[in-house]
């Protein structure tokens, strides 16, 4: 009975011990719910996750454990977050859950995994009710920041990755790259941020394939088999884990992970390497990635260690820790301090909502609470965490390459720095060394040769100007080639840094006269992989194709023939006729006036030797023979010299004007040329130059005719418009100097240079080739083999370094005797006469009589000058004197008198006088006696 009591007692003990417990419970919750003024309040932030799968198991155990960790290290806060988590395993279910957790728990905040579509409703909701929304795996902007500071995003930009991604390819010098990417919002958007990157790098991007989510794997191999058919080598891959898993053991069977592949994953998938099952990292070795930079530290450590264990003692799949739940984990630590620093006046919340409201009530905690945040700077398990317009602050990526079951970290990109080999010393000199597919260590250079193994090189088949091209089908697919091109060509074969396999395909193989560089260029890519001719770089055609350096002269000139504008009367046309006839005038005068200045000088003063009448007839030619015998003594007066410096000085001016003159007939005028009325103009068959002409020269096509060589171009210009030829040529300047050269001095270069591009190579638009063979075209044409590839295909001489210097050789001939035949028969004229008159009987007879009348008319004007009443002797004597003068001889002094004539018969005795002074000169009587004696009649 005891017992029994004593039971009893223990029951109504143990009874009363268990409602004790529940009163204070009780008293304990009742407290804590109408207490919250005295203890820390509570924020109540909303959490949207697929809870289902391992990523959203992840995300939400690193959340749960950021709440811990936080208060933890601040239990003296005066807030505490307190997170409501909503499972959505779609789109709209996460729509829902937004609006339930506003509705019902009045959050003040949401975090939330989402990309693109759910990004925007989110970012218009937590609008509209001033609640701040942080994304910690979106990183592509789904609204302006400028215009929504709601949406806030806990990742790096997507526009940053761009960039780590367009360096990367740059440091391995790919020109070109095509980008497989998921087919969402996501995936256009990332591909969008690319191309402007990577324009800036000035990298293509060749190929774009994107592939759906719900693409079978047959699809996918379908699109690879493709890829492997195309030049390029290099792949960059924007998928989500799912797609990438799929992915690469697909590459492997399609043949692209071998060697001269390479492979570059974006951080949209490299961050669930380590979630990677054993056949697909297996697939992935050679690739390399590139993901945000998680720098170790003890915090980070620590976490990792209580991560696993409490890992294990969750139920269901958990993904293995990664960046994003990391970038989760700092959100919320972010959230923890932003809601800190909040007035306390603001932070009972309770007050001011209403749990069972069923409209959206406007927030007046969540302004304050994006303010805060934007604020916010602490180190975070991810590294730095700051916040600029909305987005976390750009820092360091990882780049690293995948060799075996793990990855091993081969460099890192630093913004504003680039890439570097060690972040803690910066040290940038490239990365380390790299594995690439196929387990080799050679760098891809990012394209080859299709699979037909062989570049397939065409060439055009020409009729004329085969200098440059000239090919012979020897059957059985095999081609000879040779020219100009073809040299070029092969010496830049030399040159690449690799080597090419090539063929060569003739195009026009028919003969067929209507065919054309454009039409050729057109069959690039589908029957040719480049071109190889003199085609020219021009505009139109480079919306089709690529071209590479130019290496040959450019331009387009005008020929025309060769015209000769002499005559044998050329040197009387540098001075117009008012001009030659001032000039005469002017010697004229120049005489009459020396002539008035000498006669009043002694006779005996200078050049006595010269009878008085002979140098009184020198002095009408002294302004022409001062310049023909400048060391003898013309005059005498002072005056008269200085008059001859004068004009001297104005001959010297006249000479020179007459000479420069002269030239420019000769030389600069040649260059003239102008259409004639009905002119036709000729240009090279299959060209680009009948395009050129109408369009840009504005010449009617009407007006043009087209020949295929430079013996046609010779043919038709000899025939002339009028004949059916042309009287001009419009042509590139390598075909126009051919012809100069095989025809010397028939035609020459006129007006100006057109510009064109040169002749260059053609290759598939994008083609990495291009780039190659223009690095090679320039280590060609600056070397020394130049001259020797030119000479040998146009002859010796020649040379490109002076695109015109046929133009003056061409055009200016040397100067023959017929041009100045006119001047030679003037001076052979006078020569003959002169001959004529001393030589001859007859001439010295004419010139006698001539003198003995010019004689005559000077004494008749003497005399007449003489006064009416005057001594015969006096007149006779000064007869005399004039007459002893005259002959630069002086009259013996037994010379026969006559008596002094009287009025009226001075004149019959000066003749007799002038007649007896001549015989005594022939006769040698008349002898010098100190010059004293003078003549008496």
């Amino acid at each position: 009975m005891l017992n029994n009591t004593i039971i009893n007692h223990s029951h109504l003990f143990t009874i009363h011990i268990l409602i004790l417990f529940l009163l204070f419970g009780s008293y304990t919750t009742s407290a804590a719910e109408n207490g919250s003024s005295e203890g820390p309040s509570t924020i109540p932030i909303g959490v949207v996750l697929d809870t289902n799968s391992p990523m959203g198991s992840m995300v939400d155990l690193c959340m749960k454990m950021a709440v811990e960790d936080f208060y933890k290290k601040h239990p003296n806060y005066a807030t505490r977050l307190k997170l409501h988590t909503r499972n959505a395993n779609t789109i709209l279910d996460a729509n829902f859950a937004v609006v339930e957790l506003l509705k019902q728990d009045a959050v003040q905040g949401f975090i939330a995994p989402g990309r693109s579509t759910e990004d925007a409703f989110f970012a218009e909701l937590g609008q509209n009710v001033r609640v701040p929304v942080i994304s910690f795996t979106s990183s592509s902007k789904a609204t302006s920041y400028t215009d929504n500071h709601y949406l806030v995003r806990s990742t790096p930009d997507d526009a940053v990755q761009a960039q780590a991604l367009a360096a990367i390819c740059k440091k391995f010098q790919w020109s070109e790259l095509a980008v497989l990417y998921e087919d969402t919002d996501y995936g256009s958007q990332f591909v969008s941020l690319l191309n402007k990157e990577f324009q800036k790098a000035d990298i293509g991007l060749s190929y774009m394939v994107a592939i759906s989510n719900s693409a079978d794997d047959s699809d996918i191999l379908q699109e690879l088999n493709k890829l492997a058919t195309r030049q390029t080598r290099v792949f960059l891959v924007i998928m989500n884990a799912y797609l990438g898993n799929r992915l690469f053991p697909l590459a492997k069977r399609a043949g692209v992970m071998s060697e001269g592949y390479a492979w570059i994953v974006s951080n949209s998938l490299s961050v669930f390497m380590d979630s990677m099952d054993f056949a697909t990292h297996d697939s992935m070795e050679g690739v390399i990635g590139i993901r945000p930079y998680m720098s170790r530290s003890k915090d980070l450590d620590s976490f990792r260690g209580r991560w696993k264990r409490n890992i294990t003692l969750s139920s269901g799949s958990v993904m293995e820790l990664n960046a994003y739940g990391l970038w989760a984990y700092d959100a919320v630590t972010a959230l923890a301090y932003a809601a800190e620093k909040i007035n306390s006046s603001m932070l009972n919340i309770s007050a001011t909502t209403n749990r069972t409201q069923k409209s959206l009530s406007v927030s007046t905690f969540g302004p304050e609470l994006v303010k805060k945040l934007s604020n916010i700077k602490f180190r975070g398990l991810s590294g730095e965490f700051e916040l600029v317009d909305g987005k976390r602050k750009a820092s360091e990526f990882e780049i690293f390459n995948v060799i075996g079951s793990g990855e091993k970290t081969v460099g890192f990109w630093i913004p504003n720095r680039g890439i570097v080999r060690d972040i803690s010393t910066r040290y940038s000199d490239g990365l380390k060394s790299i594995v690439w597919p196929g387990d080799s260590l050679t760098q891809p250079v990012g394209w080859a040769i299709p699979s037909s193994e062989k570049l397939r090189v065409g060439i055009p088949w020409k009729h004329g100007f085969e200098e440059f091209v000239h090919a012979t089908d020897l059957g059985d697919g095999i081609v000879k080639a040779s020219g100009f091109s073809i040299d070029i060509f092969l010496a830049t074969l030399e040159a690449l840094p690799f080597r090419l396999n090539y063929e060569f395909r003739i195009y026009n193989d028919t003969r067929d006269i209507n065919w054309s560089y454009d039409d050729m260029l057109q069959k690039i890519p589908e029957e040719f992989d480049m071109v190889v001719g003199d085609t020219t770089n021009w505009a139109p055609r480079a919306e089709y194709v690529d071209f590479s350096l130019p290496y040959s002269e450019s331009g387009v000139v005008l020929v025309v023939k060769n015209r000769k504008p002499f005559d044998m009367w050329i040197f009387v046309k540098p001075l117009n006729w008012d001009l030659w006839l001032a000039i005469i005038v002017s010697c004229v005068v120049m005489g009459i006036v020396l002539l008035v200045l000498e006669h009043r000088v002694a006779s005996s003063e200078v050049d006595s030797t010269m009878a008085p009448k002979e140098k009184s007839g020198m002095v009408y030619w002294s302004p022409v023979a001062v310049l023909a015998f400048p060391e003898r003594n013309m005059v005498s007066n002072g005056w008269s010299a200085l008059v001859l410096v004068f004009w001297l000085f104005m001959a010297f001016i006249l000479m020179q004007s007459y000479t420069a003159n002269l030239s420019a007939i000769l030389t600069v005028d040649q260059l003239k040329f102008a259409f004639s009325d009905n002119y036709y103009v000729g240009c090279q068959d299959g060209s680009f130059m009948k395009k050129f002409l109408v369009d840009q020269l504005h010449i009617s096509a009407s007006r043009l005719r087209s020949y295929a060589s430079a013996e046609e171009y010779h043919q038709a210009m000899t025939l002339g418009s009028k004949n059916g030829g042309v009287d001009a040529i419009f042509d590139e300047i390598p075909y126009m100097k051919i012809l100069l050269n095989k025809y010397d001095d028939q035609y020459k270069m006129a007006g100006p240079t057109y510009r064109t591009g040169g002749f260059g190579f053609a290759f598939p638009k994008g083609s990495p080739l291009a780039a190659h063979f223009s690095r090679a075209i320039l280590d060609v044409t600056q070397g020394s083999n130049m001259t020797e590839i030119e000479q040998t295909n146009f002859g010796p001489g020649y040379s490109s370094q002076d695109p015109l210097s046929a133009t003056i050789s061409q055009g200016t001939s040397s100067l023959t005797f017929y041009e100045f035949a006119g001047l030679f028969l003037v001076i052979g004229s006078v020569t003959v006469l002169a001959l004529f008159c001393s030589e001859t009987p007859i001439g010295r007879k004419l010139t006698t009589n001539a003198r003995q009348f010019v004689h005559n008319c000077i004494n008749f004007r003497s005399s007449s000058r003489l006064n009416p009443v005057v001594d015969s002797t006096s007149i006779a004597g000064e007869s005399t004197e004039g007459v002893a003068e005259d002959a630069h001889e002086p009259v013996q002094d037994n010379m026969t008198s006559h008596p002094s004539p009287q009025r009226g018969e001075v004149k019959i005795h000066e003749i007799a006088l002038i007649d007896n002074v001549h015989a005594a000169q022939n006769s040698g009587e008349i002898t010098n006696r100190n010059g004293e004696n003078n003549l008496s009649v």
